[in-house]
């Protein structure tokens, strides 16, 4: 009894009380009385710490499990099949090769997997749209394992684990864009696959309140490590998924207590800090710590000293436990108090060492799933307790080695075959050899009858859906003639008029799925408020400060916006759910998100090259673009390299257009690609926020534009001047013209000006030419499309954009002529366009003076009319560089 207990017959009188509720009216109105004393307590002045924890056992009481209606037998002997062949995969796979994998993570998970693929997940059928299941990506040799064992992959598939050059491999981890058939999401950069279940398990509400998809009934699972919690993403919208009440989400935590080097939480219980954690944001806990067989010491615990030592020792005591035996387990975990020892004096070491915890228990995570998809208001977070490498023994059960392991030696093979009864023999164990059910043996017949049960083979990912009527370019007809005399707008503002049309159009209109980061102001999309809505799970339980006001801010139950708050990477994350539903849900859906280009590719990277993977489609919009286009925000709001990002994800197709009708060119021809065809490529394209006046559209150009280039202004034939070829992109295309017009004007030299919408897809394109020339060497060469525009073009190249100079510089290889070009290299800073221009040496005069310079090289003008022009603009020779600035 505590001292501090002044009143022990009180108490006791207190405690028998609740001891009658429990046994007569159960846990909840248990629960229901201590919940209203706590309120009364507080309300009358007391000081009530709340905290987040319960005891260190399982959330769920024995006697309230529901039981597992598999063949138990049956059940264990397919899990330890699948455990033999993940070990034997890897380790085969380094015999002589160093392709490197893991042994240990699927080792703690296997009976993780084994419940949900047993009883609870469901494959997508035609009636059906399925659970989807994030795999945690380390795991991933022991999904290979069981579709193995059930038909699907081949013995030489797992002989080719990791090599996949010559075909008929498996990729390292889940990776649809290498088994597109196979995988559905990338999940092994860590954190992201925590991140990307949330929003796939809101964006499913979102289809459900919009009635364009029936997600009812649907789970998305997401199984991750503890160690990986650590990573931002993995926690970061937990409580999004428990404000929106996403009771379709469940998260299976498998607490080995390691992470990649040793103890995830060596001096504290990283099980107990998640579980705070997640129930402090509002989520429903189930803790699997401890296995069947600690029940019966359990029940025997009536004064509560097994929960108190339970509680006592920290997660790296734990990790040493099952890194020794019984007989250590007996002394330093039982051996600290004499009544311990009493309680297990009956036990052999052996019947010690079996105490097994709850990851490794089938009928605890049965009952922990059961509970979990049952739960209704909330996400569930299951935490496992379980042991890294479990039954790789001496090679590395719970060592901090053993994330590295990547073999087993003969007695550890051995020490693993006899654990889990394994048919090896002797002879054979160094073969290390696949093991394989007879196709009319019992435990073939259960696997398949159980995944038939549960709709089919759960890894199967749908390439296509049904294709969608695309309107023609001339559906943006406003788009593509001048704006008029003095009407002025920018390409944000044409991307808005865009974003209308298409939301109104008959066929696609219901398809289309506006994403912001809370700038819909900013990018002038207001006025889609009241159109279309923004999407809350509960409606609109207020009124709007401007109800009264046209483009009041509305919110409705089967709204289109998703307006994520300042949340790039949670914007990002909806935009890859919907830019997958043609997979996922089996419908096409359509994002357009957008934002400020700087925080889109720098902050989202790792989730943007996750979208490539993932074969994702739909458009990514990077708003107030360029280093000089945004007046006064200054370093960290100015960009000049996104384009550069986007550059390196392969399937990314990328824009940087000045005119509203290249803005509507390149939209429609993206939307004909991936919805039409279906093509697995996605649009990154820049838009600005400067007022201008845009022309026509200038005949045939739609080709040019797609390709990357196209003519848009020819210099006078009739002139006897020098000519130059002037490239410019975006807003600095404007300063392009206006250089060649001072040049015409003041120094005769005639200009025919490209505008360059895609330095990328010119290199891209000009690269695959000189591979093509490269390997077929006896051929007619072929000619890049950069090098034809050029090629029979008068005078020297000069390109300028608002991106660093390496994105134009992408096609200097590929210019049949002298090159020179002019970018923002260097950090961005406060000021006017204008000034901030000249400050990065892309204005008209520093155009105009690189295409004298240019000249002069090459003869054309003396290099004295260059230096006159310099001291005529005004130019400082001597300031020094921005990029060192």
């Amino acid at each position: 009894m505590s001292s501090e207990d002044i009143d022990p017959q009180e108490t006791q009188e207190w405690l028998d009380a609740l001891e009658t509720v429990l046994i007569n009216e159960g846990t909840e109105r248990a629960h229901y009385l201590l919940e209203r004393l706590v309120e009364k307590a507080r309300r009358s002045g007391a000081y009530l710490p709340y905290s987040a924890n319960t005891a260190y056992i399982n959330t769920i009481p024995a006697g309230r499990e529901e039981r597992s209606p598999g063949d138990h037998e049956i059940e264990h002997r397919i899990r330890s099949y699948v455990r033999w062949n993940a070990m034997a995969m890897v380790s085969r796979a380094n015999r002589n090769t160093n392709v490197g994998g893991h042994i240990a993570s699927f080792a703690s998970a296997a009976t993780l997997y084994d419940v949900g693929y047993n009883h609870f997940w469901r494959a997508a059928t035609e009636q059906v749209g399925g659970d989807l299941v994030y795999v945690q990506g380390h795991s991933s040799p022991g999904i290979y394992a069981y579709a193995f064992l059930m038909g699907v992959l081949t013995e030489e598939q797992l002989d080719n684990f990791r090599q996949e050059i010559c075909g008929n491999g498996l990729s390292s981890y889940p990776h649809p864009w290498l088994m597109p058939d196979f995988w559905q999401f990338p999940t092994v950069s860590m954190g992201l696959g925590p991140l990307m279940a949330i929003y796939q398990a809101r964006f499913m509400k979102y289809l459900g309140s919009r009635q364009l998809v029936n997600t009812e009934n649907r789970k998305v699972w997401a199984f991750t490590g503890d160690g990986e919690m650590d990573e931002p993403e993995s926690l970061g919208a937990i409580s999004l998924a428990s404000r929106e009440k996403l009771d379709n989400l469940i998260f299976v935590v498998n607490c080995n207590l390691q992470r990649l080097d040793g103890p995830v939480r060596g001096n504290g219980k990283i099980v107990q800090e998640l579980e705070a954690t997640f129930r402090g944001a509002g989520w429903n806990v189930i803790k699997v710590i401890w296995g069947s067989y600690w029940d019966p010491l359990l029940a025997k615990d009536t004064k509560g000293l097994l929960q108190q030592r339970m509680m006592e020792c920290v997660d790296g005591e734990y990790q040493t436990f099952k890194a020794r035996d019984g007989a250590y387990v007996r002394k330093h975990f039982f051996g600290k108090y004499p009544e311990l020892l009493e309680m297990v004096a009956n036990m052999t070491d052996d019947d010690i060492w079996r105490l097994n915890r709850g990851g490794h228990d089938p009928h605890k995570v049965y009952a922990a799933y059961a509970a979990a998809i049952k739960h209704q208001g909330q996400p569930t977070v299951i935490l496992a307790k379980t042991v890294k490498g479990y039954g790789m023994g001496e090679s590395g059960e719970a060592q901090n080695i053993t994330h590295q392991q990547k073999k087993m030696g003969t007695i550890s093979l051995k020490a693993f075959r006899d654990r889990f009864g394994l048919p090896v023999p002797d002879d054979k164990i160094d073969e290390i050899p696949y093991l394989k059910f007879e196709e009319d043996s019992p435990e073939f017949n259960y696997m398949q009858a159980r995944r038939e049960a549960m709709g089919g083979f759960l890894h199967h990912r749908r390439r296509k859906a049904a294709a969608l009527q695309i309107p023609p370019l001339s559906a943006f007809e406003a788009l593509l003639k001048s704006s008029g005399e003095g009407r002025e707008s920018s390409t944000t503002m044409a991307f808005v008029r865009i974003l209308n049309v298409l939301t109104k159009d008959k066929n696609i209109g219901k398809h289309i799925v506006p994403i912001v980061a809370d700038e819909s102001r900013t990018f002038g999309m207001e006025g889609m408020f009241r159109q279309l809505g923004i999407w809350s799970s509960v409606g609109q339980l207020y009124t709007p400060e401007d109800a009264d006001q046209l483009m009041f801010y509305k919110e409705h139950k089967n709204g289109q916006i998703l307006q994520e708050g300042i949340n790039e990477a949670g914007a990002l994350s909806s935009w890859i759910a919907a830019a997958t539903a043609y997979s996922t849900h089996q419908i096409q859906m359509i994002p357009f998100y957008i934002f400020y280009s700087m925080f889109g590719f720098q902050r989202v990277g790792d989730l943007i090259w996750a979208a490539g993977d993932m074969r994702c489609r739909g458009f990514l919009l990077g708003g107030t673009a360029g280093r000089t286009t945004l007046n006064g925000e200054g370093l960290q709001h100015e960009d000049g390299h996104s384009h550069l990002a986007a550059s390196t994800i392969p399937n990314c197709i990328s824009y940087d257009p000045t005119y509203a009708y290249e803005v509507a060119v390149i939209i429609q021809d993206g939307l004909r690609r991936m919805y039409q065809e279906q093509e697995d490529v996605f649009y990154y394209i820049t838009v600005m926020n400067e007022n201008y006046a845009h022309p026509d559209l200038p005949k045939g150009a739609e080709q040019g534009i797609l390709k990357g280039m196209y003519l848009l202004r020819e210099g006078s034939k009739r002139s006897k001047g020098p000519r130059i070829q002037l490239l410019g992109s975006g807003t600095i295309l404007r300063e392009v013209i206006a250089a060649a017009d001072i040049l015409q004007k003041e120094f005769g030299v005639i200009a025919d000006i490209w505008s360059a919408t895609s330095f990328t897809e010119l290199r891209r394109e000009a690269l695959s030419v000189e591979r093509w020339n490269r390997l077929h060497p006896t051929e007619p060469a072929r000619s890049s499309y950069v090098e034809n525009c050029l090629k029979d073009r008068e005078g020297p190249v000069v390109a300028a954009t608002d991106y660093m100079k390496i994105y134009a510089d992408q096609v200097r290889a590929f210019i049949p002529k002298r090159y020179y070009v002019l970018g923002t290299d260097g950090f961005g800073r406060s000021d006017t366009r204008e000034k901030l221009r000249q400050f990065f040496e892309v204005d008209r005069y520093y155009i105009a003076v690189a295409a004298l310079k240019a000249l002069s090289e090459e003869d054309k003008i003396p290099a004295k009319q260059v230096a006159q022009a310099i001291k005529t603009f005004g130019i400082d020779p001597d300031k020094p560089d921005p990029v060192t600035q």
